[in-house]
């Protein structure tokens, strides 16, 4: 069985937690996209741990950990990423690198960082890890797949080519040191001995895998709102943050993933520039800044001030309904018990109209937030284990944003660590029915839970479902 874990927003949903708490009973886990320009926090018995390429599931020794066809390969970052684990006692993982993987040239970083200072003050707000020129380069089809690295000729006409290509760049455009061919192919030499031990056919690896039964996770970064289709483009990453594409960054059919899991934080998050409708400003986003995540909100590859915004539902139902979600994973839920009242984004007034879908970008930018505050339930949720045993306020707030999204909440994460879950069952749901019309928002709850099981359906002057 293939499940994906993915997030609905900006990314730093909380996606780590929730791959390393399912990778207990996983066989594979499988990052299909991106590279080292975002990390996944982790909290464990070994410690705190921010992974930029190694998937999240490292930290068991009954996982295989892949690097899948679909990522930006930066070698030498992930060999010192395992050794950083390793250094902390963490037994070393069991990795698999697919032989169509791509690979972040040296030359990539530069360029990122040189285009970054070339635009001045309207960069994009780029992590300077070279994705978008890696990116540019693999649908150019100048691009260094893992596999070429093992043949010598291919390898050393392919470099002066390239190099002859990036100089023109860089003596014209960024005026910056020219490219030594010579040198290149070192380092891709010394790259090649450092992961010739891992190259493997991953989508072969993976066809046997779920011929065999084994349960495979796909490990997603950032989410959909920084989707190159589908997000705020021009404000996005450069690799599909789909649950879809995990198919094929993985090399998988698509119709084996069964369940999707997408990530969303109770309150919102963002790094980098871009539309940002819940934002909030000064000291009340220092304050929840402050209290947030796993000891503040900040990138955890940058290290820049994550902005700070109260829940965005407009945002968060159509995240979730691009990823095709089956279960929202609802994290940090127990930051927000310091406040007396929660305002919660629930449409956006554009020019003087509100709406309740999510608008192509030009619009976004005029966009206002629409509120409904809801009262604080004023109490630490840490610790807690049954959904029935939280503050009312709290599973009211839960359970009118699990309305308002359309899609199941099925885990509520109230601490850090990967045991500070509630699991939760959507056992009933009822829609009434008033003259005639059913609310549009509880249609698309009915569906999306119903998919997920076998139900029976009363209906009487309401519709009433049960999971049987």
């Amino acid at each position: 069985m293939v499940k994906a874990i993915v997030g609905a927003n900006w990314g730093d949903e909380g996606k780590g937690k929730i791959t390393d708490m399912m990778a207990q009973k996983a066989d594979i886990i499988v990052r299909f996209q991106g590279g080292a320009n975002a990390g996944h926090t982790i909290v464990n018995n070994y410690g705190k741990f921010a992974l930029h390429t190694l998937p999240s599931g490292v930290f068991y020794g009954h996982t295989t950990n892949v690097i899948g066809n679909g990522v930006a390969l930066n070698i030498p970052l992930l060999f010192k990423e395992i050794q950083s684990i390793v250094d902390r006692n963490v037994p070393a993982p069991k990795i698999m690198v697919s032989n169509r993987a791509q690979i972040v040239m040296p030359y990539h970083i530069l360029f990122d960082q040189y285009e970054e200072e070339r635009l001045g003050g309207k960069s994009f707000g780029s992590t300077k890890s070279g994705i978008a020129p890696f990116y540019s380069d693999k649908y150019a089809k100048i691009g260094f797949q893992v596999s070429e690295l093992f043949d010598e000729e291919l390898l050393q006409e392919k470099v002066e080519r390239i190099c002859e290509m990036k100089n023109v760049l860089l003596e014209h455009l960024y005026h910056k040191p020219l490219i030594d061919p010579k040198e290149l192919l070192n380092t891709l030499h010394e790259y090649r001995d450092m992961v010739a031990p891992y190259v493997a056919d991953v989508s072969k690896f993976l066809d046997s895998a779920l011929k065999e039964g084994k349960t495979v996770l796909l490990e997603g970064q950032l989410g959909t709102l920084k989707d190159p289709d589908h997000g705020i483009y021009p404000m996005v990453t450069s690799s599909s943050t789909l649950a879809a594409y995990g198919a094929i960054g993985a090399g998988l059919p698509p119709y084996e993933i069964k369940q999707i899991v997408t990530v969303c934080k109770a309150y919102s998050s963002a790094v980098g520039a871009g539309a940002f409708v819940s934002e909030i400003f000064g000291e009340e986003a220092d304050e929840l800044r402050r209290r947030g995540g796993d000891g503040g909100e900040y990138g955890a590859t940058t290290g820049r001030p994550r902005r700070m915004g109260w829940f965005d539902c407009v945002a968060s139902k159509y995240g979730c309904r691009m990823q095709g979600t089956t279960d929202v994973a609802f994290t940090v839920l127990d930051v927000l018990g310091y406040l007396d009242e929660i305002p919660v984004c629930v449409g956006y007034e554009i020019n003087g109209e509100v709406t309740t879908e999510f608008p192509v970008t030009h619009l976004l930018e005029k966009a206002k937030p629409v509120y409904k505050v809801l009262p604080g339930w004023k109490e630490d949720i840490r610790g807690i284990k049954n959904y029935e045993d939280l503050p009312e306020n709290c599973r009211n707030y839960i359970e009118f944003i699990e309305k308002e999204i359309g899609f199941p909440i099925t885990m509520v994460s109230n601490g850090p660590g990967r045991h500070d879950i509630i699991f939760r069952k959507v056992t009933s749901i009822t829609i009434e029915l008033e003259t005639g019309a059913i609310d549009v928002k509880d249609l698309i709850t009915f569906y999306n839970v119903i998919r997920k099981g076998n139900f029976s359906i009363c209906i009487s002057s309401r519709l009433l479902w049960k999971n049987s």
